[in-house]
């Protein structure tokens, strides 16, 4: 029983951490797409470079909240955002994934399995 809070636990702060960063990041990009005569198209490469680096930090916290099994929890972490986003897509717009979406979503649950690894050893090592 209390494994899975840890697991629980540590997929929820991982969460919070990838919403935190994304939101943060959205808020940065509108108020330069605001500001100055930048286009939305200017950005492409740093949001999907931003996407990957905030599913790793969310891999990363998740696996060293739950402390053990680093790659179960961040891929339990990138499920539960990839169905976050679709539930949202799909209630809010009436539309599933496409392909391209579909592996970006992928490549989310890879980096966010590989944070894991990282956030269970550097936790485990600090530890002993």
């Amino acid at each position: 029983m209390e494994e899975t809070k840890q697991v629980g636990k540590g997929i929820l702060y991982g969460l919070i951490a990838i919403f935190s960063a994304m939101l943060l990041t959205s808020l940065a990009v509108s108020l330069l797409l605001t500001a100055t005569s930048l286009e939305e198209s200017s950005f492409n490469w740093l949001i999907t470079a931003v996407s990957f680096l905030s599913l790793f930090i969310g891999g990363f916290i998740s696996g060293g909240k739950g402390k053990e099994r680093g790659w179960l929890i961040g891929a339990l972490t990138a499920l539960s955002f990839s169905l976050i986003i679709l539930l949202f897509q799909y209630l809010g717009f009436g539309k599933t994934f496409t392909a391209e979406q579909l592996l970006f979503h992928l490549g989310f649950l890879g980096v966010c399995m590989l944070g894991g690894i990282f956030g269970v050893n550097l936790r485990g090592s600090r530890s002993s």
